[in-house]
């Protein structure tokens, strides 16, 4: 019905995929507000985003957090009341925001407050919120933002890659006696993982590991709040490794992927989808891993945990709880979590403790699967003292998977993780996985740029007239276009050089044109 900034250009093919995705597509007799996200492909070609900094806040954030170029996500918030003066007896409405960046958090609480209010007072609501978002300042890692919106300051702060992977939130002191009072989001964007992941708990090592290896993963959930949840914190389970495969945290069937998902003439792709329409148990039946969860029930003790159960059990019509899979995990279970769960249920502790302890069992996990990869990663880099000025800096190392096994014998996850397995058989599974792609790409581009840098350093450390000496002019001009071309990628690319650095290698390239013929010297400067 509306769309706010007017300026903001969907084509209709994403109108339609956001109207299906802002709607429960199953019957729910649930009435009252409900609020869940989606993540949508983007169609119609590349559109310029309305920050230009793009690629200064990508490089800051964490990667799990970078601003997505070719999705949008969907923040929806979702009333359904009884209304007898409309034609089906009920209200139905839903408040979409949509956006780039992958706050969950911030977004729902956002929506928490403007939708009740836009329900109540339509369009001026929308335009009085918009004046005010606008006065947002850009999200800076690191920072610690004020957002005010009606009558309220909402203060979170914005996580950049430096942080320490598992160190809490900063306790946020710098309140500058604000009033009213700030209302304070402990984080921009981590669920509640104890809660979402209730009723998988004694599965956890499972869904990490079908995570790593970037399985398809078919979540069915009783309604769009609980597959959305689930499927975010099954991809943020990995952190602070990115999950590169595509995910879906609602998905209809009237989704312009619908055919390509659920075709059978080729494997299921890389990705995890939360459904809630049961007519998807017959479509999507011939996927490696189906979750099917049911109600959320919080209740004093462990609540009912789903068993595995073998894929043919799937009974089309009345599918019980279960991870559907013949999946056998390469590690054993770690029983220490859940005795550690066990008792922070009996003794009553918040779910947020539950979350952390949660949280940090999977990072130490996903670490010590790590940590040896990066080890191995850092030994391809070329020795510094191989970086000489005037040649081309030697090339990175390949990767060989072979060397990488035979260096885990002394350098392997036994160092830092107690679960017994098969970590080698892991390892060379994870290897086909998008998810080590996007990892090796993400490393080898940090390490060219590392030595590009280190090689702009060496040239600024040497002795440039003494090079010049016994070189012919063709030589020296040939050397002033290679510096420049350096230095626009090093500002291009914002390489990890000093800035002083390239001011020397700037009067460096003046020092040489200064010596040249002045016929060369006119053409240079004019190049």
């Amino acid at each position: 019905q509306l769309v706010y900034p007017y300026d903001f250009r969907l084509t209709e093919k994403e109108k339609t995929s956001i109207c299906y995705l802002s709607f429960p597509d199953s019957y729910s007799g649930g009435l009252g507000d409900t609020q869940f996200s989606f993540r949508l492909r983007q169609s119609g070609g590349q559109r310029t985003t309305h920050y230009e900094d793009d690629g200064e806040y990508n490089r800051e954030a964490p990667l799990t957090l970078q601003r997505e170029s070719a999705h949008y996500f969907g923040y929806v918030y979702f009333r359904q009341v009884k209304d007898s003066s409309m034609k089906r007896g009920y209200f139905q409405k839903s408040l979409v925001l949509v956006s780039r960046l992958p706050y969950v958090n911030l977004f729902q609480s956002l929506l928490q407050l403007i939708a009740p209010e836009y329900f109540d007072k339509l369009e001026p609501c929308l335009e009085a919120v918009c004046n005010e978002i606008d006065q947002w300042p850009p999200p800076v890692p690191g920072q610690t933002l004020n957002l005010p919106v009606m009558g309220v300051v909402i203060q979170v702060r914005i996580p950049s890659r430096v942080d320490k992977p598992g160190s809490s939130p900063v306790k946020q002191c710098n309140q500058e006696n604000l009033l009213p009072a700030p209302m304070v989001l402990p984080s921009i964007h981590e669920l509640d993982l104890f809660r979402c992941f209730q009723p998988v708990l004694i599965h956890i090592q499972m869904l990490w590991e079908l995570m790593l290896l970037g399985e398809p993963v078919v979540v069915m959930a009783p309604s769009p709040t609980l597959s959305s949840e689930m499927v975010l914190a099954l991809t943020s389970c990995l952190a602070p490794l990115r999950y590169c495969c595509d995910y879906r945290p609602y998905f209809t069937i009237h989704d312009s992927e619908f055919k390509e998902y659920t075709t059978r003439t080729q494997a299921p792709p890389n990705i995890v989808v939360g459904v809630t329409n049961p007519f998807f148990i017959k479509t999507l039946q011939h996927w490696p891993h189906i979750l099917r969860v049911g109600e959320l029930k919080m209740s004093g003790d462990l609540p009912k945990q789903v068993k595995v159960k073998k894929l043919a059990k799937l009974k089309t019509l009345d599918t019980k709880p279960g991870i559907y899979t013949s999946y056998k995990t390469f590690l054993h279970k770690d029983k220490t979590l859940i005795k550690r769960l066990l008792k922070g249920i009996q003794r009553k502790r918040p779910s947020e403790v539950q979350s952390a302890l949660l949280r940090r069992h999977l990072l130490e996990l996903t670490q010590s699967f790590i940590i040896p990869l990066e080890h191995y990663i850092a030994s391809l880099m070329p020795l510094q003292r191989a970086i000489t000025p005037w040649k081309n800096p030697p090339q990175i190392r390949p990767f060989r998977q072979e060397d990488f096994m035979k260096s885990l014998d002394h350098a392997g996850p036994q160092l830092t993780c107690v679960l017994k397995g098969d970590w080698l058989g892991l390892y060379r599974r994870f290897f086909k996985s998008p998810n080590f792609d996007g990892w090796y790409r993400q490393r080898h581009k940090e390490m060219t740029q590392k030595l590009e840098a280190l090689h702009l350093e060496a040239i600024c450390e040497a002795n440039i007239v003494a090079w010049m000496k016994d070189k012919s002019e063709v030589e020296i001009v040939d050397l002033v276009l290679k510096l420049r071309e350096k230095l626009v990628r090093a500002r291009c690319q914002h390489l990890p050089v000093k800035e002083e650095t390239l001011q020397r290698v700037d009067l460096y390239i003046e020092t040489i044109i200064g010596s040249l013929p002045e016929d060369l010297q006119a053409v240079l400067h004019h190049h």
